[in-house]
C-alpha cells in the first residue's frame, strides 16, 4: 500500500498482513473460466466469454421486463410485443436464445451450434446489434462440454432482481474480464484495451460532466464507460452526456458496442469503418466538448501521403512516416470553442524535431492550445515500453482571477508540467498501475492549479511554466525539464564532515610515516647481511 506525500511521491509503508479474504465474484469467475480455455489462445477465447456474459445481460434484462409483462396481461400488456422491449431500451430476446433455454441445453454435443444461432436471433431482432455479436461458438477447437461448463459458470451469477444489479455486477465482470485478457494477450491485447488507472486518470482530469464526449480511436470503449462512471459517482446525469466514436478494427468495435450496451449507454454513434478515422472521418461535423483518446503510438503508415493538403493540418503538415502530430491536429479540428482534449501519446513528440514536427509543436504553444502536460511511469502500457506522457489541450483557456473581492475569467498563458514517473504500484514484474490516490493527487493538482486554488510548484513533480520559460527551452515539452529534480532534506553538516575527513586524514599520514619507518629498518638490514 502506498501513502502520497505532500510532494505527490509514493512512500511505502509496511502493515500486518490481513487476513486473507475471500475473493470477488469476477476473480472467481475469471479463474475458473481460465481453466476452461485449454488450448484456445486468449485472443480467440476472449470473444467466447466476453459474447456469452453479454448474452446473459441482455438474458437478465429481458427475463426482468418479460415478467412485470406477463404480471400485467390482464391490464393488456403483452409480453411478446417487442414495441413493449424497445420503450424500455431492453433488447428484446426471442425464446431460442433466452439464458434458461442455454441453460437447459448446455450439456448437448451441439451447444456451440445453439449457441451460435442464439446470438443470429438477437441481431435479427434488434437492428443496433447486427454484425456486433460473436458466432464462434460451433468451431471444433471449443469443446462442447468446455462450453457446457462456462455457460453454468456464467449463468451461476449471483444476482438481485433488478435489472440495475444485473448491469452492475456482469458490467463490472465484463470490464474486468477485458482487463484480464489484454493481460493474457500481452502486447497484442493491449491494442485494444487502454489500462484502467490511466484512464481513471484522464477522465478525473477532463470531469467530462456535460456534453459531447468522442474518442476517434475509441478500442473496447473503456474510455466512455469511466465517464460514464464519473457522472454518475459526481451526482450528475448520465443523460448529460453522448457518446461518439470510430474504431477501425471490427473485432475490437464489436467489443466497444456489448461493453457500452452492457452498461445501458447509448453507442449508436461508436462506428466503425476499416480505413480508420484519418482516411475517413465518421464525424465529420462533430465538435466535441471533451476529447478523450489513447491513439496507437509513432504509427507509419497512416495514409499521410495521401492527406497533404488536408484541411485538418492548420499548424503544419505532420510527416508522412509519423502519425502522432496528425492526431493531434485530428483531436483540435473536431474540439469545440471551449473544449478540453486530454489524450496519450509517446513521449518522443514532446521533443522530437524532425520532419515539421518540432514546428508544428511551437504553433500549438504560441496559438496556446497546450494546457497541461503528464509525464507517465514506465510499465504503465501492456502492448509497449515506449514512455508515454498524457497531453491536455484546451481551446479559449482562461484562469480565475480575484478583483476587488470577485473572481474574473483571465486568458492564461502559462503550462502545466507533471511528473509522475515515481507513482504508481507493480501489480506484477512487468506491469504497473496508479493507486486510486495517485490519480486523485495528480488530478487534485491539475484542478487547483486551473482554478487558481491553493496551487503551488513542487519541486521534481509540478511546475507552472510560463511561456517566456517555454521558448527559452526551445519549446520543448518533457516535464522533467521544468520541475527539476526532487528536493532531498539535507542533514549534511560540513564543519562536521571536515573535522572528521581532517582527523581521519592525519591518522593515515601517521601510518604512512609509521610505514616508511619500517621499510627503511628493513632495507638496512638486507644491507649489512650482505
Amino acid at each position: 500500500m502506498a501513502k502520497l506525500s505532500n510532494s505527490g511521491l509514493s512512500e511505502t509503508k509496511k502493515f500486518p498482513r490481513k487476513a486473507k479474504q475471500e475473493e470477488s465474484i469476477e476473480k472467481q469467475l475469471w479463474k475458473a473460466a481460465d481453466k476452461l480455455r485449454k488450448n484456445i489462445d486468449a485472443a480467440e477465447y476472449k470473444h467466447v466469454v466476453m459474447g456469452l456474459v453479454f448474452l446473459k445481460y441482455i438474458s437478465d434484462s429481458f427475463e426482468e421486463l418479460y415478467n412485470e409483462l406477463k404480471a400485467q396481461v390482464e391490464m393488456g400488456a403483452d409480453p411478446e410485443d417487442r414495441d413493449e422491449y424497445k420503450a424500455e431500451n431492453v433488447f428484446f430476446v426471442p425464446q431460442t436464445a433466452r439464458w434458461s433455454h442455454l441453460l437447459a441445453n448446455a450439456k448437448l454435443p451441439n451447444i456451440g451450434k445453439i449457441v451460435d444461432e442464439a446470438m443470429d436471433a438477437i441481431e435479427k431482432e434488434n437492428s443496433s446489434l447486427k454484425g456486433v455479436l460473436p458466432k464462434v461458438y460451433a468451431r471444433d477447437n471449443l469443446d462442447s462440454k468446455s462450453l457446457g461448463g462456462l455457460i453454468d459458470l456464467i449463468g451461476n451469477i449471483a444476482l438481485a432482481d433488478a435489472k440495475a444489479r444485473s448491469a452492475d455486477v456482469l458490467g463490472h465482470v465484463f470490464e474486468y474480464f477485458l482487463g484480464e485478457f489484454a493481460l493474457a494477450e500481452g502486447k497484442q491485447g493491449g491494442q485494444f484495451y487502454t489500462p484502467k488507472s490511466v484512464v481513471e486518470l484522464l477522465v478525473k482530469m477532463l470531469e467530462p460532466y456535460k456534453g459531447r464526449v468522442f474518442d476517434p480511436c475509441c478500442g473496447s470503449g473503456g474510455m466512455f464507460v469511466q465517464s460514464e462512471k464519473f457522472v454518475t459517482e459526481h451526482q450528475g446525469k448520465i443523460n448529460d452526456i453522448s457518446i461518439y466514436g470510430q474504431e477501425s478494427n471490427q473485432t475490437t468495435w464489436r467489443l466497444a458496442k456489448m461493453n457500452l450496451a452492457i452498461r445501458g449507454i447509448d453507442s449508436s454513434q461508436v462506428k466503425w469503418n476499416n480505413e480508420g478515422s484519418f482516411l475517413n472521418d465518421a464525424h465529420k461535423d462533430l465538435k466535441a466538448d471533451f476529447i478523450i483518446a489513447n491513439p496507437p503510438f509513432n504509427v507509419s503508415d497512416w495514409s499521410g501521403d495521401l492527406l497533404r493538403n488536408d484541411g485538418r493540418w492548420k499548424y503544419g503538415v505532420p510527416p508522412e512516416g509519423n502519425a502522432n502530430y496528425a492526431w493531434i491536429q485530428h483531436f483540435l479540428y473536431h474540439l469545440a470553442p471551449t473544449g478540453t482534449a486530454g489524450f496519450v501519446l509517446a513521449k518522443g513528440s514532446l521533443t522530437s524535431n524532425t520532419s515539421n514536427e518540432g514546428e508544428i509543436r511551437k504553433a500549438l504553444i504560441e496559438a496556446n492550445l497546450v494546457d497541461a502536460i503528464v509525464n507517465l511511469p514506465a510499465k504503465l502500457f501492456l502492448n509497449t515500453q515506449i514512455p508515454a506522457s498524457i497531453w491536455f489541450m484546451k481551446r479559449g483557456r482562461t484562469t480565475k482571477v480575484a478583483n476587488s473581492g470577485c473572481e474574473a475569467n483571465f486568458p492564461r498563458k502559462d503550462i502545466l508540467f507533471i511528473d509522475a514517473r515515481n507513482m504508481g504500484e507493480l501489480i506484477n514484474r512487468r506491469t504497473k498501475e496508479f493507486s486510486h490516490e495517485d490519480t486523485d493527487y495528480i488530478a487534485s493538482v491539475y484542478h487547483n492549479w486551473k482554478n487558481n486554488k491553493e496551487y503551488e510548484d513542487i519541486k521534481g513533480f509540478c511546475k507552472s511554466a510560463s511561456l517566456d520559460e517555454v521558448r527559452e527551452l526551445n519549446y520543448v515539452l518533457t516535464p522533467g525539464r521544468y520541475v527539476g529534480l526532487e528536493e532531498v532534506e539535507d542533514e549534511f553538516d560540513f564543519k562536521e564532515r571536515f573535522t572528521q575527513l581532517q582527523k581521519e586524514l592525519q591518522e593515515q599520514m601517521k601510518e604512512e610515516q609509521e610505514l616508511n619507518r619500517r621499510i627503511k629498518e628493513n632495507l638496512a638490514r638486507v644491507l649489512i647481511d650482505e
